[in-house]
């Protein structure tokens, strides 16, 4: 029997053309087994709704395939660079729909620190001094719009400058002509000043990009919002707004960046199928005299 779509999470019949042609196709078991039991929309539905909701696999609601099914099919398309390929295909969709070119030549990179909850290993979490928490810190490039081209987690004790060479390594590797069918490479970075120092030296001699340190205005005070810099500050709010990665829970780094990707494939499909960015509704008034 065909599941209800009543989560908020759960994908339109637009949103659904959109992802629909990007899986892979529903193929037997390369052993001989049987051919795939679920719908494929109800596995992506179960995925969506664990990042948005929070929940364990365990706790999915009973309407969605069973858990064990679900996260079997999320570490399979993980192996096989589901998501990556995904988010190309989709930031480049994005990008032609606003009348940009789908391959960005510039981009914008941050790092952000979240708590790590009581299943993140001690080999993989850290205390960052400046910001405080104990956990694990993201770092992502995204384009001139905020839409993700790369993310790496890592401990929270990680320097800016330093997690930042393993990102653009993993931004250099993925735009690589052998293995990516992106024509452009983003060589124009901006970033804050914790990037500062002998990482743009670094990035323009090995990885030819330039790397441009946007600093705040001279006796700013409060807060304020700096050219450039605003749009991945954003894209780090819009990642926070999905309740799996209000605080680092996995087990593994490479899962957290599976969730953050997931995340962003969910908001780049609504902002298709809609055609427009997302627009938070209003502030609701309820009178209590009637």
């Amino acid at each position: 029997m065909a599941r209800d779509h009543r989560y908020p999470s759960d994908l339109t019949d637009a949103e659904w053309a959109v992802v629909e042609p990007l899986l892979p196709p529903p193929t037997a078991h390369p052993q001989g087994g049987r051919r795939e039991k679920h719908p494929r929309r109800d596995l992506v539905d179960a995925i969506l709704y664990v990042v948005r909701s929070g929940c364990s696999w365990r706790q999915l609601p009973v309407d969605f395939p069973p858990w064990e099914t679900v996260y079997w099919y999320f570490t399979r398309w993980e192996q096989q660079r589901l998501t990556f390929r995904l988010l190309d295909a989709l930031r480049a969709r994005v990008r032609t729909d606003a009348g940009r070119d789908p391959d960005p030549s510039a981009g914008l990179m941050d790092s952000q620190t979240v708590k790590g909850a009581d299943t993140v290993g001690a080999d993989t979490r850290g205390y960052d001094a400046g910001k405080k928490p104990g956990g694990r810190k993201r770092f992502i490039v995204t384009d001139t719009l905020g839409l993700l081209l790369a993310v790496v987690v890592l401990p929270a004790c990680m320097q800016d400058r330093d997690g930042a060479k393993r990102l653009l390594l993993e931004l250099h590797h993925r735009q690589h002509p052998l293995l990516s069918t992106t024509r452009r490479r983003t060589r124009h970075l901006s970033a804050d000043a914790g990037f500062a120092g002998a990482l743009v030296e670094w990035a323009r001699t090995t990885l030819r990009t330039t790397l441009e340190i946007v600093r705040k205005p001279p006796g700013q005070k409060g807060f304020s919002v700096i050219p450039r810099r605003w749009a991945v500050e954003r894209t780090l709010a819009w990642l926070t707004g999905y309740r799996r990665l209000a605080r680092d829970y996995e087990r593994h780094p490479a899962t957290s960046e599976a969730f953050i990707r997931w995340a962003s494939i969910a908001t780049m499909t609504r902002r298709i199928a809609r055609r427009a960015p997302a627009v938070r509704p209003g502030r609701r008034r309820f009178d209590l005299a009637t």
